[in-house]
């Protein structure tokens, strides 16, 4: 098998970003303005970054130290689809997660990081056809639990995808998951490992929503979740 590697500016953020998720993003910092604004004189297909999560518990601050020691080693490309400048130079862009990577270098010289990242397949893995149908039934449970917690009406929810790796994204994009969970599944080898976990970790928040008598309003359906 052949690595394929690539450069790509780093966009560190708070939070993970799977293949298909939509990710809106409002870019103010000084640093993130110098890197959309170099995207924006790009070709359109050729206008993208890398999405890598910080470890939890800290701060895009501390970035002055070695990055590797504050991001998680697998993220995913992000290809703009939009990008709003403002007169005081903020930014606006809408972008849609592609592929994962791995990092293998990064460069802080300048005024963004730079990182050598090699590309990661999406392989299926074993089972995942029933997998995927024990994922879809433990999501609505989950989901039907989660409404129910928070005194909610029931609602009919879409149909889910048939695909395993896309069933598999859009799980964990829409379960409510701390950042370590939410790279955990980022980082599993195959969408059967992937779904295997969310299986696990789905049930697992069901089972706690019945011992909990009130939740924080958390809704699913605004968190604009939207696949190709």
């Amino acid at each position: 098998m052949v690595t394929v590697t690539d450069r790509l500016p780093l966009f560190p953020l708070d939070s993970v970003l799977y293949p298909g998720l939509v990710l809106p993003l409002h870019v103010f910092e000084e640093r993130y303005r110098a890197l959309v604004g170099d995207l924006e004189v790009l070709p359109q297909g050729e206008q993208r970054f890398g999405v890598v999560a910080l470890r939890t518990g800290r701060e895009v601050g501390d970035l002055a130290g070695d990055p590797l020691d504050v991001l998680y080693p697998v993220g995913c490309t992000a290809e703009v689809a939009t990008i709003k400048s403002h007169e005081d130079g903020r930014y606006d862009l809408v972008a849609t997660g592609a592929t994962r990577f791995r990092v293998v270098s990064v460069d802080d010289s300048g005024p963004y990081l730079y990182a050598e990242v090699e590309y990661l397949d999406d392989p299926v893995g074993d089972r995942a056809d029933v997998l995927a149908l024990a994922a879809t039934r433990a999501f609505a449970e989950y989901q039907r639990r989660l409404l129910s917690a928070q005194q909610r009406t029931p609602i009919s929810l879409p149909e889910l995808p048939d695909d395993p790796v896309v069933l598999s994204y859009l799980v964990a994009a829409a379960v409510v998951l701390d950042s370590h969970d939410k790279q955990r599944l980022l980082e599993a080898e195959t969408a059967g490992e992937r779904l295997t976990a969310e299986i696990e970790l789905l049930r697992l928040e069901a089972a706690l929503l019945d011992h909990l008598p009130s939740l924080p309003a958390v809704d699913l359906l605004r968190q604009n979740i939207e696949l190709n």
